[in-house]
């Protein structure tokens, strides 16, 4: 009889064990794939009703989860979306969730690694868990203030990080949307609103275009011819360059011009200063015949080319083409042919001249902080990629106030302020029949002060007139600066 006791004893343990472990496996350890799966509809209704955690601007959500008598305990309500969509993205039920909504999920729903604890507290007093909120690097005045000089029915981006820290103060863009259309309770609703916003031309909920739209560069592309010049050692500031108005790419009968009416007319031939300054492509073309591609290829490379960069949202690697001939190598060194960047890239270009050849790892998370208010973590500056030298980073820096003082950028001159930028125009091919009038891409990437940077800008305008564009690039720097340093 003892026996059989304890055989029974023994049983029924085994079972709490089994019990409890697979308890245990559910709750912290096939969660997230359980959750993730998306025939779990359960668990998709089952977040509508919990609190989930802000996403945070200078202390202040613009985006919550506030207690409601709908068909959910918690509407997600989005402050300001239109300067922030882009960022936050949304949280539906019809549509899923984007960006930092998507990317910060587990954070957002109390499901983080930090938060094992909380849970396991929660598991056991039955208290339900509650989301963690994200603060961000970004500034919320100068987040307004850029996409303020972003016109409506442009399709423009203005990116301003520390080069220092590589954390994003402002990230805006347009076309934007208002992200509370898609975060209402009901889904037949929300799926209306979103075939209706996706109907919009250039905008696109589901995608970031600062770090997602691959736009040929321009003449911004020759911050890195400049690097691969001088790391040749057979280039300085002073090196006098030809400069016809147009060659013929290598083995090809087809001319490259520099741009019609653009003061390089004037100049046949100029110091490489003068030729940056005043963004001549001719010299830039004859420079990668005499280097080859590898040099290209490298430098881009070091710079975040083809590489997969985390902000924590996912930058669309930015494309620097492979097994050019001479004629491609040509084209691309002016920042054309199939070279393409994302807003982020080349504003990271601005941030690694700027801070001595270091790049920084772009962010936007300042910390994240649990709902007692603790901070679970904070994040710290990290280095992305020696991309050059601090002499190389020096000489470049030097040879990008040129176009400010003298060239392409005098319109972004702050009186007192000593700026380094190198602006960039990149022709839209035509795909209509016949042509409509001319598109071009309109660039300009830099930093100040040029001696100890605080800040680099990116802005890019996609499809616009030359004229236009250009009026929207160096101007706004000039603004943006003058707002930073309260000039």
């Amino acid at each position: 009889m003892n026996q059989a006791i304890r055989n029974t004893w023994i049983a029924v343990m085994l079972l709490f064990v089994l019990s409890l472990g697979a308890l245990s496996y559910v709750q912290f350890f096939a969660a997230k794939d359980l959750n993730a799966n998306p025939l779990n509809n359960r668990q998709l209704f089952k977040e509508f009703d919990l609190p989930r955690g802000a996403i945070l601007v200078d202390g202040k959500p613009i985006a919550e989860s506030v207690a409601t008598d709908g068909q959910f305990k918690y509407q997600r309500v989005y402050t300001d979306p239109d300067l922030y969509s882009h960022l936050t993205g949304f949280y539906s039920l019809a549509n899923g969730s984007t960006q930092l909504e998507s990317v910060m999920n587990d954070e957002l729903t109390g499901q983080s690694q930090d938060q094992f604890f909380d849970r396991l507290v929660n598991l056991f007093s039955g208290k339900e868990n509650e989301g963690a909120s994200v603060e961000l690097t970004i500034d919320g005045q100068l987040q307004k203030f850029v996409y303020g000089l972003i016109p409506d029915g442009t399709r423009g981006t203005i990116i301003v990080s520390e080069p220092k820290t590589g954390n994003i103060l402002a990230m805006a863009s347009k076309p934007s949307y208002d992200t509370n259309l898609l975060a209402v309770h009901s889904s037949k609703q929300a799926a209306a609103n979103m075939k209706k916003l996706s109907d919009t031309k250039d905008l696109s909920p589901y995608r970031n275009p600062a770090i997602y739209n691959l736009i040929a560069p321009g003449s911004t592309f020759k911050i890195f011819d400049m690097v691969a010049a001088l790391e040749s050692g057979q280039y300085t500031a002073d090196t006098v360059l030809k400069n016809p108005s147009s060659v013929i790419l290598p083995g090809t009968k087809t001319p490259l011009r520099n741009f019609y009416g653009g003061n390089c007319a004037a100049i046949p031939e100029a110091s490489f200063a003068e030729i940056v300054a005043q963004s001549c492509n001719t010299p830039f073309v004859q420079m990668s015949e005499k280097l080859g591609k590898a040099p290209y290829e490298e430098v881009t490379e070091r710079f975040g080319f083809g590489q997969q960069v985390k902000i924590p949202l996912r930058v669309e690697p930015s494309v620097f083409p492979p097994d050019l001939s001479p004629a491609e190598l040509g084209q691309s060194v002016i920042g054309e042919f199939n070279v393409r960047a994302t807003a982020m890239q080349m504003n990271m270009a601005a941030m690694g001249i700027a801070n001595d050849g270091v790049i920084m790892e772009p962010n936007l998370i300042k910390q994240v902080i649990a709902p007692d208010l603790r901070v679970l973590s904070e994040s710290k500056p990290k280095e992305f990629s020696t991309a050059t030298s601090k002499d190389i980073a020096d000489q470049v820096t030097d040879l990008m106030r040129g176009p400010v003082k003298r060239g392409t950028a005098v319109r972004a001159q702050v009186p007192g302020l000593d700026v380094a930028a190198k602006t960039g125009t990149s022709v839209v091919p035509c795909t209509t029949d016949p042509c409509g009038p001319p598109l071009v891409n309109s660039w300009i990437t830099g930093f100040a002060p040029a001696d100890d940077p605080q800040v680099a800008v990116t802005i890019v305008f996609e499809k616009i007139d030359f004229k236009t564009g250009s009026s929207l690039t160096s101007p706004n720097l000039k603004k943006i600066l003058e707002a930073v340093f309260n000039q």
